[in-house]
């Protein structure tokens, strides 16, 4: 079947003790990587905040990574997923960060 069978759209918000920058950056990256469409934010609380959209497989993997993983100088004390859905299309292009 088609890629786009399973797509699926997942907001996301965690709280990491370290340079904010480094961690948008690998962020970025990582979704880039998976191949992900979606976006990732600096809030002024310490937190960083997100969207994620493609095959449900990987935007799963990205959820793990945002949990476990994440920048390599970076601890995550909290991740939070939200409004997770599926989606008949891609909502948006590319993976960027937003100020």
């Amino acid at each position: 079947g088609s890629l786009l069978a399973s797509v699926e759209s997942n907001d996301y918000y965690y709280f990491y003790s370290c340079l904010h920058f480094t961690f948008i950056l690998y962020t970025e990256k990582e979704g880039l990587r998976l191949g992900l469409v979606g976006w990732v934010k600096n809030t002024y609380g310490g937190t960083v905040v997100g969207q994620a959209q493609g095959p449900a497989p990987l935007v799963e993997e990205m959820k793990v990574w945002l949990s476990k993983e994440g920048s390599p100088s970076c601890r995550i004390t909290r991740a939070s997923f939200t409004n997770q859905r599926a989606i008949d299309k891609l909502e948006m292009s590319g993976f960027s960060t937003r100020f």
